[in-house]
């Protein structure tokens, strides 16, 4: 471990060498992947820095307590040497986790799609209170929301929500929560008071840069039509809305929310670059894994990463056997607590296999 974090502190200094280097500061691909690389060693960096510095001075302090000395020194000399060792263990522990591979997208904005699945309307309704609780954790995180594209019900609920989330960091945290989630309530429109199970699937996907996914022209076919609202009616006589298909994947991004159709267009192909990144990582990863994952399955009832209980104001993660009887407030965005405890999983599966 050491020898590696010595490699990685070597590569941080030069890495600031070139940042100064003229030829570099006028190259802004070099700036950029640079600068990137710096960003990405530096907790790494600064932690063995530390770590250095720690063992320095308990090397000093295990010296002066095998020379002679008073009591009253001693046991000043001891306490030091138990305050510094346990700084040592977490540091060790922390770079341990630094040290674990990291996913390149980490850092990125994502676009999250939200789909009512199975359920109907209360699937749909599901779906718009997730997205109220996914809004206000990234407003506490700091984060921006930008809505893409919208399919609304005639009861408020969503057929489909598409949103931005811009952030440092957004990936990093908000990567754990594709998958299908199950609601059991009663639901607004039932009036015999039983308790029903929907689903809304959630897809959540790195935000793709212009150079990551080159998106040309000729492979693209853009439709207009007119925006519509719930129940179908128009909100906008003008054909401001815009399908744009791939072609060459068959991949289709639809922007209905500006009232601007270069805007629409603009956001379309934002969501066609992540879902064409996806897809190109999806398949990345079947070649390793021997077979395609699905992103967030089917939406049926039987499938699904976490389930919110109502009537027992219950939240179970299913993947990490979590559960939280809290219910009200994860569903106003306090989720760092399963994303914190997803995130642990992970590292410790990661560092398990000795990755």
């Amino acid at each position: 471990m050491l020898d590696r974090l010595q490699s990685l502190a070597d590569r941080y200094e030069k890495l600031s060498e070139l940042l100064c280097d003229p030829d570099v500061a006028n190259d802004s691909k070099k700036l950029r992947d640079y600068s990137k690389e710096q960003s990405d060693l530096q907790p790494a960096y600064e932690a063995y820095a530390e770590y250095k510095n720690v063992v320095e001075e308990l090397e000093a302090a295990r010296m002066m307590q095998a020379e002679k000395l008073d009591d009253e020194m001693k046991e000043m000399v001891k306490m030091e040497i138990d305050d510094l060792s346990s700084r040592q263990t977490d540091l060790e522990e922390k770079i341990r986790i630094l040290l674990l591979p990291k996913d390149p997208n980490d850092d990125k904005n994502v676009i999250v799609e939200i789909r009512g699945a199975a359920g109907g309307d209360e699937a749909a309704l599901f779906a718009s209170d997730l997205y109220r609780m996914y809004t206000r954790y990234a407003d506490a995180q700091g984060w921006r929301i930008e809505l893409m594209d919208v399919s609304a019900n005639d009861l408020g609920g969503f057929k489909e929500v598409i949103f931005l989330i811009n952030g440092r960091g957004a990936y990093s945290k908000m990567k754990y929560e594709s998958g299908a989630h199950r609601v059991q309530r009663i639901p607004t429109t039932e009036s015999g008071g039983r308790i029903h199970t929907s689903t809304s699937t959630v897809a959540v996907m790195p935000e793709a840069e212009d150079f990551e996914i080159e998106i040309h022209d000729k492979d693209i076919r853009v439709d207009t039509f007119c925006s519509s609202g719930a129940g179908g009616q128009s909100v906008n006589t003008t054909k401001s809305a815009v399908r744009v298909t791939h072609v060459p994947t068959g991949i289709v991004a639809t922007c209905q929310d500006g009232k601007s159709q270069n805007s629409n267009k603009e956001k379309a192909l934002q969501v066609l670059r992540a879902r064409i990144s996806d897809m190109k990582r999806q398949e990345e990863e079947a070649k390793y894994a021997g077979e395609r994952r699905s992103k967030v399955g089917t939406g049926d009832r039987s499938e699904r990463i976490r389930t919110y209980n109502f009537p027992q104001s219950r939240v179970t993660d299913h993947r990490i056997g979590l559960t939280l009887h809290r219910l009200e407030q994860v569903m106003n965005g306090e989720i760092t607590d399963i994303i914190s405890a997803l995130s642990l999983a992970e590292q410790t599966e990661l560092m398990e296999k000795g990755e």
